[in-house]
């Protein structure tokens, strides 16, 4: 029995061996696919911004390739608005921005315009930008309040004219204060205003100083820490703000007459000047204007709207990376820096991105320096995309 089950064992190996010689080795295991974490709530809004913001950037990029020379020039003037033939100047010369004066409130026998009236004057100037590039106009007024306002001087449209920031202040504090600027400026967004030369950033605490009425009137840290949240409150209200006057008024003379000098070291610059700006620019301010001062402790030859070095300070040291406006180029304190016609190439060629002037011939005098190589495209290129994305966020294009 035992020989039995022991050729029976034998057998049966065998026929394993003879089975096995046959067979294939089994297959490796599949690995599991990796299991991916799903992007949190937070992660995908990043994700959908980041698109969204290079959507917009080559939105931007393929205008710009699609526009002409002269087309660009355009945008870079915000003129103030002509007393007769304003549209006509807007399709002629593809104007960006059309900047409104007292006068631009009434009509033209001297009596103030009603809403009605107001809104088709801004309506057309829309109209002739619309039928011109497509780019809509930006709409700009000088609304500091107190002795610099336009919109309110008009009693069809507000009931009175606006309050200085100090005159605010002291009545109803910080709080009232941002509160009445949030709703003026609400009030003119829905006029069609969408950007005001305001805030004023000029430190000034003596009432002495030109620019002091128009100032905060405040030390240099409690003025900063006013500008960033009047900037908050008026992008709030749908406005853009205009920080001024870079790099800082001080105690100097009107620029509006004459030249101006100020020989304040950089240092006092740096301590006090910046400040407002800083906190303005963190507060996403998108234009800063420079004003006409020759400050000499940087450039002794030019005033500040057209000097190089102090639009340097302004890109490098401060981080500003939206639009530079020229104070007004008519003003007497440049006038002898027109030598030959050329003052908006001079500004752009300092580094400034827009020009406010009402000379339409220094359109010309710019297309004509990118002809001759004086001034090149690239630099335009630059300053236009910065005057669309500005427009972009404003929700204009």
């Amino acid at each position: 029995m035992k020989r039995f089950f022991a050729l029976l064992l034998a057998a049966m190996l065998l026929l394993s061996l003879i089975g096995c010689g046959d067979a294939k080795p089994p297959e490796p295991p599949i690995p599991d696919e990796p299991v991916l974490d799903e992007p949190s709530p937070d992660e995908l809004a990043e994700q959908q911004r980041l698109a969204e913001l290079a959507r917009r950037a080559q939105e931007l990029e393929d205008r710009l390739a699609s526009m002409t020379l002269a087309e660009k020039v355009g945008q870079l003037f915000f003129l103030r608005c002509p007393s007769s033939g304003a549209e006509a100047a807007v399709a002629q010369y593809h104007l960006g921005g059309i900047l409104l004066f007292t006068q631009d409130y009434k009509d033209a026998s001297g009596d103030w315009l009603t809403q009605d009236a107001f809104a088709e004057k801004l309506a057309a100037l829309q109209d002739a930008a619309e039928n011109d590039t497509g780019i809509p106009l930006l709409i700009g007024s000088d609304e500091e309040g107190g002795t610099v306002t336009r919109a309110s001087r008009n009693p069809n449209l507000f009931p009175s004219k606006f309050p200085s920031p100090q005159s605010l202040f002291e009545t109803g504090g910080l709080e009232g204060l941002l509160a009445d600027t949030q709703q003026y400026n609400s009030r003119l967004h829905s006029l069609g205003i969408t950007v005001n030369f305001a805030p004023v950033c000029d430190v000034s605490t003596n009432p002495k100083d030109f620019i002091y009425e128009r100032s905060f009137g405040q030390n240099a840290q409690t003025t900063a820490d006013y500008i960033a949240q009047v900037v908050a409150a008026m992008s709030d209200a749908g406005i853009a703000s205009v920080l001024k006057h870079f790099p800082g008024y001080g105690s100097n003379a009107d620029t509006h007459t004459g030249i101006a000098v100020d020989e304040r070291p950089y240092e006092q610059f740096l301590a006090e000047d910046y400040l407002p700006f800083a906190a303005g620019i963190g507060a996403g301010a998108p234009f800063v204007l420079v004003s006409h001062n020759i400050v000499t402790c940087l450039d002794s030859s030019y005033p500040a709207s057209l000097s190089a070095a102090w639009h340097e300070q302004l890109r490098s040291h401060l981080g500003f990376e939206g639009v530079i406006l020229t104070d007004d180029l008519d003003m007497g304190a440049v006038k002898a820096y027109a030598d030959g016609g050329n003052i908006a190439v001079l500004a752009l060629q300092a580094g400034n991105d827009m020009i406010v002037c009402s000379d339409l011939t220094q359109i010309g005098a710019v297309i004509a320096a990118v002809q001759d190589g004086t001034l090149s495209e690239k630099t335009i290129d630059s300053a236009c995309r910065r005057v669309l994305a500005a427009k972009q966020s404003l929700s204009l294009i």
